[in-house]
C-alpha cells in the first residue's frame, strides 16, 4: 500500500472537519458546497478532486463512528458477560450525540443508507474474520446477523424508533448480540 500524501490527508481533514462544524449548525440538507469550501479554505475544484459529493464527504467525516462501533463491540477479551455491555460500547452510545443528527441523515431507520452499508461492511468483516479464526459455526452467517442487528438497531435508535438512555441501548443491543453468537 502506497502512503498517502500528506496534503491530500490535511485537504480531507480540512473538508471533514468544515463539514462537522456546519452540520452542528444545521442538518446536512442545508449544507453547500461554496460554503463549506469557504469554511475548509479550499477551492470548489479541490472538493471535486477529493469527494464526488457532500454525502461522500459525510460518510468520510463519519467513517470515525464506524471504527468506532466495531472497535466497541470487539473490545473484550475472554468470556463476554451476557448482560452488560463492555465499557468501550458503553463509551460509543454515549458520545453519539454531538453529531447524531448528521449520523441520522446517513443511517436510515433499519440501518440502511451510505453509512449503514459501510457499517455493515466493517462489522461483517471483522466479525467474520473472529469467528473464522476461533472455529465457530456457520462463520458467515452469524457475522451477517450480528452486523445487520447492530446496524439496525443503532439506526433505529438514533431515529427515535427505539427509547432508551444510551446505556440502555448498549446493554440491550449487546444482550442481542451476545445471544446471536450463542445461537450458532
Amino acid at each position: 500500500m502506497t502512503p498517502e500524501d500528506p496534503r491530500a490527508a490535511r485537504t480531507r481533514a480540512r473538508l471533514r472537519q468544515a463539514l462537522l462544524e456546519e452540520c452542528a449548525e444545521r442538518p446536512l440538507e442545508e449544507v453547500g458546497v461554496a460554503a463549506l469550501v469557504r469554511q475548509a479554505g479550499v477551492g470548489r475544484a479541490t472538493f471535486y478532486v477529493h469527494y464526488a459529493d457532500l454525502e461522500a464527504l459525510a460518510v468520510d467525516a463519519c467513517a470515525d463512528v464506524v471504527r468506532d462501533a466495531v472497535e466497541a463491540l470487539h473490545a473484550w477479551r475472554g468470556r463476554p458477560d451476557p448482560v452488560s455491555a463492555p465499557p468501550a460500547l458503553l463509551t460509543f452510545f454515549a458520545e453519539l450525540a454531538p453529531h447524531a443528527a448528521l449520523y441520522r441523515a446517513l443511517l436510515s431507520p433499519g440501518g440502511g443508507g451510505p453509512l449503514g452499508l459501510v457499517l455493515h461492511r466493517d462489522l461483517r468483516a471483522r466479525s467474520l474474520a473472529e469467528r473464522t479464526l476461533v472455529g465457530a459455526p456457520d462463520a458467515p452467517l452469524v457475522a451477517s446477523a450480528v452486523a445487520a442487528t447492530f446496524a439496525g438497531v443503532l439506526a433505529d435508535w438514533l431515529h427515535g424508533l427505539l427509547e432508551g438512555t444510551p446505556q440502555d441501548i448498549a446493554h440491550q443491543v449487546w444482550q442481542l448480540l451476545v445471544a446471536l453468537h450463542r445461537s450458532r
